[in-house]
């Protein structure tokens, strides 16, 4: 459907948005709200209330039209389609004027320099970029891109329409679903941290005999790392995002619709149920369960198991609403001690 203009009613029909506005103005392109122009869409995803940060951008935006959720409290001469779901109306958008299919390499089929061990089975569609390795007995289903200096290790399964971006590693006899996304200089199936240290203090590593196991529609973002363990696998389940830096240790188990944010470690045989959030910088231990729809803070510090669905934040995590009491006094501490010094000298005066 690619064009280079709608007019607000095309948008509106187009989305399923209701048009506030021109349904004859003309949209050239999308662009955020602190960059957009006249004659571009931008959304704002949150509602007006809450958040005045996104408030303000949208306020002083110069986007000639604004994808929004409701129509309540809008400022007046200006233009605005109303969607529940702006952000997905936003991006119908992007995609019309874009395409929905990005160019990822402009290589195609098996390249000449890819080196494809002969047991390995690569299926119908596949591209194979310039310099990947793809070694013994290793499966690939159709309308799979393995992109340039990939390494796929001995008898790695992987599903269709998957993506590897450049550099990505997968050690050996690691499973990967359909759709699955890794972004460049992805490892799976390192080993994981395991040593046995003898009464000298010399440490011997342990052998780390498991797989990785990743469902379907699976993404998983640059330089992350999920490890193998001694025996058993490691799991993500179906539907999880990863960003960008993440650690991802030998035994856990990844529950479906994770959303796991940039460096945040997970350490060994921890387990999350489904639908947990685990923000930036945040930290879960081993051995411990997170139940379904759990959200963890930035830079929250998981020392026990959380069996409650809930927001907590914090070192050691805690309820949200615990974690932010606990702030408020830390930042009010300077203030605490005058108090308690001014006590302290009223009560000598009150002694001597």
């Amino acid at each position: 459907m690619n064009k280079k203009s709608f007019t607000l009613q095309e948008l509106a029909e187009f989305t399923g948005s209701d048009l506030i506005g021109d349904p004859n103005y003309c949209i050239t392109n999308v662009e955020s709200l602190e960059l957009a122009e006249g004659t571009d869409a931008s959304f704002l995803s949150k509602p007006l209330s809450g958040f005045r940060g996104y408030e303000k951008a949208m306020l002083k935006s110069k986007a000639g039209v604004v994808f929004i959720s409701t129509a309540d409290g809008l400022p007046p001469d200006r233009q605005f389609l109303v969607n529940g779901d702006p952000s997905s109306a936003f991006q119908k958008t992007a995609e019309a004027f874009y395409g929905t299919q990005q160019e990822f390499t402009g290589f195609s089929d098996i390249h000449p320099t890819a080196v494809i061990h002969p047991t390995a089975k690569v299926g119908r569609g596949c591209t194979i970029g310039p310099f990947a390795v793809i070694d013994k007995d290793v499966k690939i289903g159709d309308e799979t891109t393995v992109s340039s200096g990939c390494y796929i290790g001995p008898s790695v399964q992987i599903g269709s329409n998957c993506l590897l971006h450049p550099r990505v590693t997968l050690r050996e006899r690691c499973v990967l679903g359909n759709r699955v996304i890794l972004q460049p200089g992805v490892v799976i199936g390192a080993c994981g941290f395991g040593y046995v240290t003898d009464k000298t203090g010399r440490h011997t590593k342990l052998n780390q005999l498991g797989s990785v196991i990743i469902d379907d529609d699976v993404e998983i973002g640059a330089n992350s790392t999920i490890d193998r363990s001694r025996f058993k696998n490691t799991q993500i389940g179906r539907g999880t995002k990863i960003d960008n830096l993440v650690q991802i240790g030998h035994g856990a188990i990844i529950g479906e619709d994770n959303i796991i944010v940039s460096q945040t470690g997970i350490a060994g045989s921890a387990k999350t149920g489904s639908r947990v959030t685990i923000a930036a910088q945040a930290g879960v231990a081993g051995h411990l369960q997170i139940a379904d729809n759990v959200v963890v803070a930035g830079r929250g510090g998981v020392t026990k198991s959380l069996m409650k669905a809930g927001v907590y934040g914090g070192m050691p995590a805690r309820s949200i609403d615990e974690h932010n009491r606990s702030t408020v006094h830390f930042l009010n501490l300077s203030t605490y001690a005058k108090k308690l010094k001014e006590l302290e000298k009223r009560i000598e005066k009150l002694e001597s």
